[in-house]
C-alpha cells in the first residue's frame, strides 16, 4: 500500500512538472539557464579537478602516507580507521558530495567495513573552503570576516559531531588492503579517474537543475514573499537559498548564522547527490541524514557565539 502511494506520488508530481514545462517555460528556461551557469562556474572548478585527484590517491593508498602521529591522535579523538582518516581529511579539501564518492569507493573496494562507511558520513559533510572564502563571503555577505566564521563553524561542527558519535559505531582495524594493484598502471587509473569524475560531475548537473527548476516553480505558482522564497530555496538547493538570505533585510549576524546552518544542513539537492552516490551499496543514508540536523544545530550556536566575540 505504501509503495503504491509513493510511485502515485510520484506520477502526480511528474504529470505536475510536464504541465509546468508546457505553460511556464520561461520560468522553467530561466531556471535551468541559473543551474547551468552555477554548475560551470561554481561546481566544475571547485569539484571536478578534486574527483580526479582524490581518486587516484585512494588508488595508491594515500592512507600509507599519512604520517603515524596524525593517525593515531585522530583514532583517539574520533575512532576511526586510517582508511576512514582519509575520506576525512579529503573531503575538508574537497566538499560535498566528495565525501560520499569517496566513501563508496572505499567501501567497494573493501578499505573499509559498512560500519566504518556509516559512521564516516555522520561527519565528513565538508563544504568546500574556496566556495565558503570566495562566493559565500565575497559575493553573497560581503565579509571576509563573516566568510570564516562559516567556515570555522562548519568545520568545527563536524569535528564535534565525530567525538560525540565516536562509539556509535564498531571500529575493525583488521579490514585493510595496503596495496597498489601492479597491473593498472597510472595511465589506466587517470583515465579511469577521469571517466568517474565526469560520471559524477554530469549527474550532480541533473540533480542540481531538477532541484532549481523545482523551488522556482513552487515560488511561482504560491507567490511566496521574500522570507518562505528563502526558506524554500535553501531547503532545495545551498547556493540560490544563501543567495536569497543575502538580498534579506537582516542584520549580518543573523546572515552569518543562518548561512552556516543553511551550508551544514545542506539542502535537499546535496542530500541527493550523496544519495546518488551510495545507491547499489549497503551504505544507508539515514545516518547521514541524522548527522546534518545535528550539524546544522551544532554549527549553528557556534556561529552565534562567534559573532559576538567577533563583533558581526
Amino acid at each position: 500500500m505504501k509503495e503504491k502511494t509513493f510511485n502515485l506520488f510520484i506520477v502526480v508530481i511528474s504529470i505536475f512538472l510536464l504541465g509546468e514545462l508546457l505553460f511556464n517555460k520561461t520560468i522553467i528556461y530561466e531556471s535551468i539557464l541559473y543551474s547551468l551557469n552555477l554548475w560551470v562556474n561554481n561546481l566544475i572548478p571547485s569539484l571536478f579537478p578534486f574527483f580526479i585527484i582524490s581518486n587516484i590517491l585512494i588508488n595508491y593508498n594515500i592512507t600509507d602516507y599519512i604520517p603515524k602521529i596524525i593517525k593515531e591522535k585522530c583514532t583517539l579523538i574520533f575512532n576511526i580507521s586510517d582508511n576512514m582518516l582519509t575520506i576525512f581529511l579529503l573531503s575538508m579539501i574537497s566538499g560535498f558530495p566528495s565525501n560520499a564518492r569517496i566513501t563508496r569507493t572505499m567501501y567497494k573496494n573493501k578499505k573499509i567495513t559498512l560500519n566504518e562507511a556509516n559512521h564516516i558520513l555522520l561527519f565528513s559533510h565538508f563544504a568546500n573552503p574556496v566556495f565558503i572564502l570566495s562566493t559565500v563571503a565575497t559575493f553573497f555577505l560581503h565579509n571576509e570576516k563573516a566568510g570564516i566564521i562559516v567556515l570555522i563553524s562548519h568545520y568545527v561542527s563536524n569535528f564535534i559531531l565525530g567525538i560525540i558519535f565516536r562509539n556509535s559505531f564498531y571500529l575493525d582495524n583488521s579490514n585493510k588492503h595496503k596495496f597498489v594493484d601492479k597491473s593498472n598502471n597510472f595511465a589506466n587509473i587517470f583515465i579511469d579517474s577521469i571517466r568517474s569524475a565526469v560520471d559524477t560531475i554530469i549527474t550532480i548537473c541533473g540533480i542540481l537543475t531538477f532541484f532549481l527548476m523545482f523551488s522556482s516553480i513552487i515560488v511561482n505558482l504560491f507567490h511566496l514573499n521574500v522570507y518562505n522564497t528563502m526558506i524554500i530555496k535553501s531547503i532545495f538547493e545551498i547556493t540560490i537559498g544563501i543567495e536569497a538570505l543575502s538580498k534579506l533585510n537582516l542584520a549580518l549576524l543573523f546572515k552569518t548564522v543562518l548561512t552556516t546552518v543553511i551550508l551544514s544542513f545542506g539542502g535537499l539537492c546535496v542530500h541527493v547527490q550523496v544519495i546518488s552516490q551510495i545507491v547499489g551499496t549497503n551504505i544507508k543514508y539515514i545516518y547521514y541524514f541524522i548527522g546534518r540536523l545535528y550539524q546544522a544545530i551544532i554549527s549553528g550556536i557556534i556561529a552565534y557565539i562567534l559573532c559576538l566575540v567577533f563583533k558581526i
